[in-house]
């Protein structure tokens, strides 16, 4: 039976053919086991967290969290040591620079530490977890609300400084100091009574929470009714500014002619006054102090107005965006974002100690005595 179900009757030919046979299936074994073991390979070499790439930007944001921490302490220390410092709007510089040392000590760390992992997954329990997004939230809320206090007190200096009194400069910026404390706090411990979850231990994922109406409002508060605030400050300065050059221009006398002579009536002996070369004015050609000081003022405010809408819009953005519609952002992108965000606290201090020759010379005053 066998003899005749086989297809090859001659006994070297069935012989012959089995052996190819056998050859073939040997070959696919072997090709099939390369496969794996090069899927392998490169899934592994997809893995190495020591690569050239990854320690470069390892190293570039380990260099960004020191000198952020670094760059905000020193800020810290000189408004506690220049009694000179000890006043409206130091505070309001001050209290930046504890929310943006926040951000640097507490928030980018475990965010690093986070990127390192393999797919970005979060390992560090759910406690911890609860603590990093809680923190995260109220540092860089209150760090974006203190940029905006510190614009809203500069157009009132500028627009209202007759009204805008020492003393009422001092309330005010304690009362915006106290809100943007106390606004970052709500938003960021909301989750923690039920609004939306932070953690997934499944997915081993830690976020903030996603849940619409929590992302309505958190975005809201925290970044875009401050952008809206602070966008209106900086137009209103731009009009008061432009609005008193205006007006400088128009308050300027002509300069009298050549020679300009004043006659007494005619029923009096003439009495002729010659000036030559004469010209009248009620300010100077040149920009008063308080002028150069409001015009330095609306320079800063502005740059810092630009740096903080460019680091923080792509992030909300994308966070308003990605629970709402339901995409699909890369992790990638997500990850560039929110370590731009972070990046803003870094800047902040640079760019109104900039602006500030006390700042410098405080800087090197506490140099200069530490050795």
């Amino acid at each position: 039976m066998a003899e005749t179900l086989s297809p090859c009757t001659p006994r070297g030919q069935c012989q012959a053919n089995m052996g190819a046979n056998t050859s073939s299936a040997n070959v696919d074994a072997n090709a099939s086991s390369a496969a794996s073991a090069l899927v392998g390979g490169s899934t592994w070499r997809g893995r190495e967290p020591f690569s050239i790439f990854t320690i470069l930007v390892l190293t570039l944001l380990v260099l960004l969290t020191v000198a952020t921490f670094l760059w905000n302490l020193l800020v810290l220390a000189t408004i506690l040591r220049v009694k000179a410092f000890h006043r409206v709007p130091h505070n309001l510089v001050a209290s930046t620079a504890v929310s943006d040392v926040l951000v640097a000590a507490l928030v980018m760390p475990l965010s690093l530490v986070k990127e390192l992992s393999a797919g970005r997954r979060w390992r560090l329990g759910r406690e911890l977890c609860l603590v990093w997004v809680c923190f995260d939230v109220l540092c860089c809320t209150a760090s974006i609300w203190n940029v905006t206090a510190i614009a809203l007190d500069r157009y009132w200096s500028i627009t209202r400084h007759l009204e805008y009194t020492l003393l009422t400069r001092r309330r005010i910026s304690n009362v915006m100091i106290a809100l943007t404390w106390a606004l970052s706090a709500a938003i960021s411990l909301a989750p923690l009574f039920g609004w939306g979850e932070t953690y997934s231990p499944e997915q081993e994922r830690c976020q903030v929470s996603q849940e619409p109406s929590y992302t309505i409002v958190s975005t809201g508060g925290a970044f875009y009714l401050p952008l809206c605030v602070v966008l209106f400050v900086y137009w209103k300065i731009y009009k008061a500014a432009k609005f008193r050059m205006g007006g400088r221009r128009r308050n300027a006398v002509m300069p009298l002619p050549e020679a300009a002579q004043v006659k007494e009536a005619s029923h009096e002996p003439q009495m002729v006054f010659t000036a030559r070369h004469a010209a009248i004015a009620f300010q100077t050609d040149g920009e008063t102090w308080r002028e150069q000081k409001e015009k330095k003022a609306a320079l800063m405010v502005g740059i810092l107005i630009g740096v903080f809408v460019l680091c923080w819009i792509p992030f909300f953005v994308t966070e308003l965006i990605s629970p709402l519609c339901s995409c699909n952002i890369p992790p990638i992108w997500k990850s560039i974002f929110l370590w731009l965000g972070y990046s803003n606290s870094f800047f902040n201090p640079l760019i109104y100690t900039a602006f500030n020759k006390n700042y410098n010379n405080a800087f090197k005053n506490l140099f200069v005595k530490q050795r």
